[in-house]
């Protein structure tokens, strides 16, 4: 007899085939459109929600790293992150307030021994040539090209610049860039880091804060500089201002009294310096300190930095091997343009 099967029996799928049918990313798929798919040559789409959770952990990743770089860009400006740069891409517009001759002492000597055994401790202070200039929100640390000016650490950047490696540097604060302000605030910067770090001497201290009551003065043509406020702004006593307005003017006639005038206490420098200003042959004046003159050159891929000021003359060849035999005819061709063009 021949058998056959009810149509309930027929109609029941197994269990494996039903969960066949459910697609691997969780979603059950219409067998219509399966069939549809198959037949039309197109290959069913599965997984499609993991597909749009990557392109969105894409856009958010982007726009992390859009903001971290932002970020940076608005802490390099403020001076809280550190650049990097080569010691050609940055020039000295206002001096030391040291003594002349502070790259042949033993404290520099010293320092650049500890430099080039344990690397650069304390970044120096700059700011950009360009008042506007931003970094690179793409790159926000990359600053080839960009000139800086120096305002604290000459003797790390020159020890740096000697031994042919990048310094660490921090940006300025740059509110009075612009301003008629300018000059004073980058010799009250250079002032107060010097005062912190390593004190300076009476006379190079005296110096100092002459200058820059002269530069605030000068800024502010309209109205009388007070003593007291100055002093206040600057964070000095009262007293040392007059005294070093004084050294300021006299500063020459000092140092041509006294071989030994950056050794001298106070008391003693104000001996010093009432002994040359009572002297009828020899009146101090009040003399103001010349801008710095700079002008640069390449040299393939170094930079010659030629400076005048008040008189002197500076050159700077960074990474250049001058030995005597160069600096000789150097000095020749300089002594003799000067010979026939004269100086203005």
């Amino acid at each position: 007899m021949k058998r056959t099967l009810s149509g309930s029996i027929l109609k029941k799928k197994p269990k494996d085939e039903r969960e066949a049918a459910v697609a691997p990313s969780g979603t059950e798929e219409n067998p219509a459109d399966v069939q549809s798919a198959s037949s039309s040559g197109v290959k069913p789409r599965l997984g499609g929600s993991g597909s749009a959770w990557k392109a969105g952990a894409l856009t958010d990743a982007e726009k992390l790293l859009k903001q971290e770089r932002a970020q940076s860009v608005e802490m390099i400006l403020s001076g809280q992150q550190e650049l990097t740069i080569w010691p050609d891409q940055i020039v000295d517009v206002i001096g030391s307030d040291r003594r002349d001759d502070w790259r042949y002492q033993e404290a520099f000597a010293k320092l650049k021994t500890s430099i080039e055994a344990n690397g650069q401790d304390t970044p120096i202070t700059v700011w950009p040539a360009d008042p506007n200039w931003r970094p690179d929100e793409r790159e926000p640390g990359n600053v080839e090209g960009v000139d800086f000016h120096l305002i604290v650490g000459r003797r790390r950047h020159a020890i740096l610049e000697d031994l042919n490696r990048p310094v660490r540097a921090l940006l300025g604060q740059q509110v009075k860039r612009g301003t008629e302000e300018e000059q004073f605030e980058a010799l009250f910067m250079r002032f107060r880091e010097n005062e912190e770090r390593e004190n300076l001497s009476a006379f190079e201290q005296l110096v100092a804060i002459g200058e820059m009551f002269e530069r605030l003065q000068e800024a502010n043509p309209g109205q009388k500089v007070k003593a007291s406020d100055f002093a206040q702004r600057v964070g000095i006593h009262d007293s040392a201002v007059s005294r070093g307005r004084a050294v300021f003017a006299a500063q020459e006639q000092i140092l041509h009294t006294c071989k030994n005038a950056y050794e001298l206490s106070h008391r003693d420098l104000e001996r010093v310096l009432k002994d040359v200003t009572d002297k009828p042959s020899k009146p101090a004046t009040k003399k103001t300190k010349s801008k710095a003159i700079v002008v640069e050159r390449k040299i393939g891929n170094k930079k010659l930095s030629v400076s005048g000021q008040g008189g002197k003359l500076s050159v700077s060849a960074s990474g250049l091997a001058l030995d005597k035999d160069v600096l000789n005819e150097l000095s020749d061709i300089i002594a003799e343009y000067l010979n026939n063009k004269g100086s203005k």
